[in-house]
């Protein structure tokens, strides 16, 4: 396995959402739950506009530790706690950060979890996902 230490940044990016995004996400998914992308329903719930939908956020985030880790398929678990909403402007959208280190290492299982931090720039950088967690299954080192 490779070695890795508890504290091990895996990296960061930045993702930016717009509407045509949500757009694409509610035909994907099914979910047309009107605050997504109307504006008028948004504020008439008392929104502060048209939100992203919670999965296509949690979605983006993993994205690090699938580029991270190279495989989809070696994430075993991804579990995370919504704790603020993330408004999409109609003009300049949403800008997440996302950024990971290894949190655990269990060499017995041949796993690592990875904690995410995943904040919203136009939200004064509020997390808007608190808890995410992903445990990554490592690859098996040759001869070991």
């Amino acid at each position: 396995m490779a070695e890795y230490t508890k504290g091990d940044s895996i990296g960061s990016t930045t993702v930016t959402l717009t509407r045509a995004d949500l757009v694409r996400y509610a035909g994907a998914s099914g979910d047309f739950n009107p605050i997504h992308w109307s504006e008028s329903t948004a504020r008439s719930v008392d929104l502060p506009g048209v939100i992203a939908h919670g999965m296509l956020t949690m979605g983006a985030a993993v994205q690090l530790v699938t580029d991270w880790c190279g495989d989809p398929g070696a994430i075993l678990d991804y579990q995370t706690r919504f704790s603020a909403m993330v408004p999409v402007d109609e003009t300049d959208g949403a800008t997440l950060t996302v950024s990971g280190r290894v949190a655990k290492i269990d060499d017995d299982a041949g796993t690592v979890r990875i904690d995410l931090s995943v904040t919203d720039a136009g939200q004064g950088d509020a997390k808007v996902l608190t808890k995410a967690q992903a445990v990554v299954r490592l690859p098996e080192v040759a001869g070991a």
